[in-house]
């Protein structure tokens, strides 16, 4: 056999094997990434970004931490005090610390399972006491437990716990309808006696003003009558300065019938005035006298009693 070929095949072994220690020496590291690197099976040594080298076959990249900032929701089902099912979804903000990243990758084999595990224990120790409405108020509270908890557990486990966020709260369908009748009952409750208050200030202002126009009414009727009770006496002192001889009385009743005479003249001069009777018989003359007579008289006695008497 040619001995060229066992030379050629010899080269051939000797590149593949070349190639494979320096796949097997050389590895990089992602930026914010941490490499573990055991050797026979045991911790060597930590590698961060950038190219690193091992020795092959003998150590290997035992796996990768991340340093980078996570978040994990968790959901989680619970009953309130008043005996309310709802689900809080439950935010962690967390991060492997960069000094204890042997911890990290040795001390916890599903850090996020563990993590899971205390947000379950402290929202259904926190919640069943309050009830669905204190949950809603209460929110940053049982926030604040949950991160306390967490920050205390997971350093020893090399996780630095930076915030703790409920983030929703969904109680069951029907409790939510139910809290929304109950809203839409209070509002439509405060919109009625809002409304109640409204008219019965509007009620009150219109008899306030009915009244305020029935005084300013009988104090305009009372001074008419005065201003004709003036106006008659002045035509009575003007007319016996004409006529000396004409008693008081003779020229009273001729202002009275005067009068009489003016206002049956404004009534039928107004629109849709319809016919008015009127007595045609000499003595009649004197009834209609008498009748303003006693009207006057009436009325002035009417006035009289009902100004306040003094103390």
């Amino acid at each position: 056999m040619n001995p060229n070929f066992f030379i050629t095949i010899g080269g051939a072994f000797f590149v593949v094997t070349l190639i494979l220690v320096l796949l097997n020496t050389i590895f990089t590291v992602t930026q914010q990434y941490v490499a573990v690197v055991e050797r026979l099976g045991k911790f060597k040594c930590l590698c961060g970004a950038g190219i690193n080298f091992k020795i092959p076959f003998i150590d290997r990249v035992a796996g990768m931490i991340n340093l980078r900032l996570r978040q994990l929701d968790v959901i989680v089902e619970t009953k309130t005090s008043d005996n309310v099912f709802v689900n809080l979804n439950v935010s962690v903000q967390y991060s492997a610390l960069a000094d204890k990243v042997y911890e990290a990758f040795y001390k916890l084999s599903d850090h996020e399972a563990q993590i899971k595990s205390f947000v379950f224990d402290v929202v259904r120790a926190q919640v069943p006491k309050i009830t669905l409405d204190e949950v809603f108020e209460k929110k940053e509270e049982i926030a604040l437990a949950v991160e306390k908890e967490l920050k205390e557990i997971m350093l020893q486990f090399g996780y630095a716990i930076l915030k703790a966020l409920v983030t929703d709260i969904d109680p069951d369908a029907k409790v939510k309808e139910a809290m929304n009748d109950i809203n839409a009952a209070q509002r439509q409750t405060v919109a009625a006696t809002q409304k109640g208050e409204a008219e019965k200030i509007m009620r009150i202002k219109q008899a306030e003003g009915e009244a305020e126009s029935m005084r300013l009414q009988g104090e305009g009727l009372a001074n008419a009558r005065r201003a004709i009770i003036a106006g008659m006496s002045t035509s009575v002192s003007d007319f016996q300065k004409i006529t000396p001889d004409v008693s008081a009385k003779e020229i009273m009743s001729l202002v009275l019938i005067s009068q009489y005479c003016d206002t049956l003249k404004e009534i039928g001069a107004k629109s849709g005035s319809s016919s008015i009777f009127l007595p045609s018989s000499p003595a009649s003359i004197g009834d209609i006298e008498n009748q303003i007579r006693t009207g006057f008289l009436s009325a002035n006695a009417l006035s009289a009693q009902q100004k306040p008497k003094a103390d």
